[in-house]
């Protein structure tokens, strides 16, 4: 009587069938979740967009509701942040601002990542544009910035608040202005990237099938060069804010009845001394937003760095 034996050959496959199947973005996730800070900064800032995007639905006390019998009211159970000097709730105020705030930061990062990727690929993959697009890329890192943008800002915003509105009309002016300004690192770092990559080999045999130029950098080099402009992105994020705070500090952002976590600033620095809360609550969320987007971008670099991976 044969006696039964077990394949080997059989067992091996099913056990590939069963085996999970590594991918990029796998690894990344994994190499990511390791690096505590970055976790830390993912929550915090993941408390933050739900509680700018729920909060008002949840809190629906209207931001420009003035009451003068509670103004200049300290942090209570009716009113967690205090109020202002109108007797407007704080809270309300944060979480409306903070909208505003969250939503000009990336945009301005959308906006200066696909022109720094433009700008960057181009000049690393065509060499006859390198030296006129990189050295157009060192004037503009020479040019100050915050008086930049004070000028351009200070010309054309009243245009555009005929056109689109107040509200509308400062938010593409700072949105564009900030991104149009900010573009410049991600291009150099996307130049570095292509110059790297279009020496691979796989480029070299898309060369020679007759590939055409264009098919190569959108097919070939642009996907690759994802990692450090992801990682560039999280900091453009966080610039965009500081800036466009520095912006509506000054004064020169969106109009008053706006209260952005910048405007907030501004207007609670004549009352710092008597009712410090007022710029305590946006300092610190700018602060929190700011630091946990600096962390998760720590992370991202080092999870998507092929030499940090196991």
């Amino acid at each position: 009587m044969a006696v039964g034996t077990a394949d080997p050959g059989g067992l091996q496959l099913q056990a590939e069938t069963h085996r999970k199947q590594r991918t990029l973005w796998g690894d990344a996730w994994v190499q990511f979740r390791r690096h505590k800070l970055a976790m830390f900064g993912l929550i915090i800032l993941v408390i933050l967009v739900f509680g700018v995007v729920i909060g008002p639905l949840v809190w629906k006390i209207d931001p420009e509701y003035i009451d003068f019998a509670i103004s200049n009211q300290a942090p209570s159970l009716a009113h967690p942040f205090g109020t202002d000097d109108l007797g407007r709730d704080l809270l309300a105020r944060n979480l409306y601002g903070g909208r505003i705030s969250l939503a000009v930061g990336v945009a301005a990062m959308t906006v200066s990542m696909l022109f720094g990727t433009l700008i960057g690929s181009m000049a690393g993959y065509f060499d006859h544009l390198d030296n006129l697009l990189m050295r157009f890329t060192d004037i503009m890192l020479a040019l100050p910035q915050l008086p930049l943008l004070l000028v351009i800002i200070t010309l054309f915003r009243d245009t555009l608040r005929d056109a689109f509105g107040p509200e509308m009309g400062i938010f593409l002016l700072v949105v564009f202005v900030i991104g149009i300004l900010g573009w410049m690192p991600t291009a150099r770092i996307v130049r570095g990237t292509v110059l790297s990559i279009k020496e691979k080999e796989f480029v070299e045999a898309a060369v020679n099938v007759g590939s055409r130029e264009t098919r190569i950098l959108s097919r070939h080099i642009l996907p690759n060069v994802l990692s450090p402009v992801i990682v560039s992105s999280t900091l453009a994020v966080a610039a965009a804010i500081l800036t466009e705070s520095a912006l509506s500090f000054l004064g020169l952002g969106f109009p008053p009845d706006v209260p952005t976590w910048g405007r907030l600033l501004f207007d609670g620095q004549n009352f710092l001394t008597y009712t410090p809360w007022v710029v305590i609550w946006p300092g610190m969320l700018i602060s929190l937003t700011v630091l946990s987007i600096n962390f998760i971008g720590d992370g991202l670099r080092d999870a998507l760095d092929p030499r940090q991976r196991s």
